[in-house]
């Protein structure tokens, strides 16, 4: 599924890895504040990094969130560099 979005950029593909397939409902609102621009759970250098990749449009964009979720107490949102695709997976599904 392509989704639209009134974000920063267009996140491309949604693609959600197995481990999280019953919790799709409770991860959108992580999906868009990805979107948005705010980029969770990390480093300032991985925040400026991230604006850089959204103003010049061709580097990957990640995100990490502590989220409530059982099993999935973290999550990571990856847009590919090409805009292709956002992926959100569990850190030991990479």
């Amino acid at each position: 599924m392509t989704m639209s979005t009134a974000g920063l950029f267009n996140p491309g593909k949604f693609v959600i890895t197995r481990s999280l397939n019953d919790n799709t409902a409770r991860l959108m609102p992580y999906l868009l504040r990805h979107l948005k621009g705010d980029w969770g759970d990390m480093t300032e250098e991985d925040k400026n990094e991230n604006d850089l990749a959204v103003k010049v449009g061709d580097l990957r964009i990640f995100s990490a969130y502590e989220t409530d979720i059982e099993g999935a107490e973290k999550i990571w949102i990856i847009t590919e560099a090409n805009r292709s695709a956002t992926t959100i997976l569990l850190p030991s599904d990479y």
